[in-house]
């Protein structure tokens, strides 16, 4: 029997208030797990702290911060382990994706979604690691994109970012897994989430019609036929963390049905 049980283990997820993160936080927690999470607003933060896992096993603790910043970073997870105990499987979630014009973006703008993409997952990974290896047992999950195999130059600096954490993680499983610290990368596809909820929008307006006709559109592309879920995410990410991945280590799980076509 496939073993998904997270009891006793103790989880973080960055930049949880929404979409797949949210759904990482809920989905560990149900199969057992302790599990923290951070984000920038407190209503998001109170609304998913009072989630209470079906199975009475798990449970869910949130903070609040700003994961671009250095000492917050710190903060937060000296504060989360103090109460909840070393973490041992970290979800590098949090991150943006602004589109925007390369000619104009500003070296503050690249430099400042290098800092929450990237370096938040470096400071949280470098953070947990010594505990992880004292104890023979982690796991680090990055939560790339598509964009990072398949750039377009809206989202430059966005998949400059996940195609480095891609390159991170697989650099820490060449490192690490003598430790059984695993480290992995999902790779989700068209995912309807709150960040394309806003996309469709703001495409709709400009071709006057209506998010769902953008959605259905951009379907067509998918050999599936549609978006994927949150929660379909959420389901690899709980996998990897699982024991039944103890031999997956430095890899990606690419999670979008079908639409990429690199090998």
């Amino acid at each position: 029997m496939i073993d998904l049980d997270l009891s006793g283990r103790v989880a973080f997820v960055t930049g949880a208030s929404k979409g797949i993160g949210n759904a990482s936080v809920r989905l560990l927690a149900d199969h057992g797990a302790t599990v923290g999470f951070c984000a920038r607003g407190p209503e998001a933060v109170f609304e998913l702290s009072a989630y209470r896992p079906p199975s009475g096993s798990g449970s869910v603790h949130g903070y609040f911060g700003d994961m671009s910043e250095v000492d917050a970073v710190q903060e937060i997870l000296e504060l989360a382990t103090s109460q909840m105990g070393p973490i041992n499987i970290l979800v590098n979630n949090v991150g943006a994706s602004p589109s925007r014009n390369f000619l104009y973006m500003s070296d503050d703008d690249w430099t400042s979604l290098h800092e929450l993409n990237l370096m938040s997952a470096v400071r949280c990974t470098r953070f947990c690691l010594p505990h992880m290896r004292e104890q023979k047992w982690g796991r680090v999950i990055m939560i790339a994109s598509g964009a990072a195999f398949t750039p377009n130059a809206a989202l430059i600096d966005y998949a400059a970012t996940k195609a480095a954490m891609v390159a991170t993680a697989k650099a820490l499983a060449g490192k690490y897994g003598a430790d059984n610290v695993l480290t992995n990368t999902v790779i989700p596809g068209l995912i309807r989430t709150d960040m394309w909820e806003r996309a469709a929008a703001e495409i709709a307006e400009a071709n006057d019609t209506d998010a769902e006709a953008i959605f259905a559109r951009n379907s067509t592309g998918v050999p599936q036929g549609r978006y994927g879920t949150s929660e379909e995410v959420a389901s690899g990410v709980v996998f990897l963390a699982s024991n039944a991945a103890n031999y997956i280590n430095g890899t990606c799980l690419t999670i979008d049905g079908g639409v990429g076509t690199h090998v």
